[in-house]
């Protein structure tokens, strides 16, 4: 990948205006970096994964909802909560239509620790970012302190889950850092990066995680006949000598 990049790069550099035939003749030094900057922004978010996904949930009173989503670490997550629309032809009431409806969001690493514990309205965004490379929990539970969900049907919920989305303000930073645009383009793609790097970091402690299971699935193939010939050997003298 760091291959492509790069040759991607050099062929941007070799149409800056000292070639005649260059699209980019006639722009300043500063225009022609700016464009290279331009370039590889735009092939570092095609080359960094997204993982971006929804899920649907029915919930019943008091129930829980739990799903699980790999993440790298210092990744950070963002959930968005939609309430979907209500069918009312049946003639039941929104079981949302309570102001008092909120959802509880529960995460846990790896490690079976808390990453977030918090109650969010029926509509909404939780984030947290992951202390851990590994696969976190995430369950949500709907609650309301005045009636009981059931008084109104079963709840559905949309959910869509944004892992390494980018979370940061680049308009509203350049506003209160006074960095130029140039800069700011060099501070977000030093951002992606970084990303990147993480990515390629976890990638390679799964690829290493397999490997080891994959070992010693080998070994137990490789030893289990052996085990088993000698407890027949064993089993045969044992059997012999008795005699």
């Amino acid at each position: 990948m760091s291959k492509t990049l790069f040759s991607a790069f050099l062929a941007v550099q070799t149409t800056l205006p000292s070639s005649p035939l260059s699209p980019l003749r006639g722009l300043s030094c500063s225009s022609a970096v700016a464009m290279r900057l331009y370039v590889l922004t735009a092939l570092l978010l095609n080359v960094v994964d997204y993982s971006i996904s929804s899920l649907h949930f029915h919930f019943g009173d008091g129930e829980w909802r739990c799903f699980t989503e790999e993440i790298p670490a210092d990744t950070t997550l963002i959930g968005e909560v939609y309430r979907t629309r209500w069918d009312g032809d049946h003639g039941d009431e929104d079981p949302a239509a309570n102001h008092d409806l909120g959802v509880f969001v529960e995460a846990k690493d790896p490690d079976d620790e808390l990453a977030l514990s918090r109650r969010y309205g029926s509509e909404g965004t939780f984030t947290f970012t992951a202390r851990k490379a590994g696969r976190h929990q995430i369950c949500l539970q709907p609650r309301s302190s005045q009636r009981p969900l059931s008084a109104g049907g079963p709840l559905t919920l949309q959910l869509v889950i944004h892992a390494g989305k980018a979370t940061n303000n680049y308009a509203q930073i350049a506003a209160d850092t006074q960095l130029t645009e140039m800069q700011l383009r060099v501070r977000q793609l030093a951002r992606q990066v970084q990303r990147i790097l993480r990515e390629l970091h976890y990638q390679r402690l799964r690829e290493k995680r397999f490997r080891d299971v994959s070992h010693s699935t080998n070994m137990w193939i490789y030893w289990w006949p052996v085990a088993r010939s000698l407890y027949v050997v064993t089993f045969i003298i044992w059997i012999t000598s008795s005699w």
